[in-house]
């Protein structure tokens, strides 16, 4: 079946022909890449992609300093907690040693006076 539009075989290819060349107009009329508007174009992009690896860069090096500081901080709470852990083992063994001393010392006093009591009972006996 034919369509209304399609008279005949040499119109369409006309029709064909123009619109290449209406495509090759096209581009010639596009701007050449020595263009003055292209090249300022391309700088501008090459300007923001440099701002932009400056951003880059500057927030790695700020999450390593942030990272750097928060080991920073974890170490001198670990060493805070060793040297309070330490104090505190020295702390019981002092106590201990204190504990250890005063039961030998009591140990001693009751020794001295059973002592005391046997020596007066032998005494008051002879």
């Amino acid at each position: 079946m034919r369509h209304p539009g399609d008279d005949n075989f040499a119109n369409r290819r006309k029709a064909a022909n123009e619109a290449k060349q209406q495509l090759l107009d096209k581009l010639k009329a596009a701007p050449k890449a020595d263009d003055p508007e292209m090249v300022a174009r391309r700088a501008e992009r090459r300007a923001t992609a440099e701002a932009r690896e400056l951003r880059r860069a500057e927030r790695v090096k700020s999450k390593q300093e942030e990272a750097e500081r928060n080991l920073a901080a974890a170490a001198a709470l670990a060493d805070a907690a060793n040297a309070e852990a330490r104090a505190k083992a020295e702390e019981r063994e002092t106590q201990e040693r204190e504990r250890i001393a005063s039961v030998i010392s009591d140990e001693a006093d009751r020794k001295a006076k059973r002592d005391r009591r046997y020596a007066a009972r032998k005494s008051r006996r002879v």
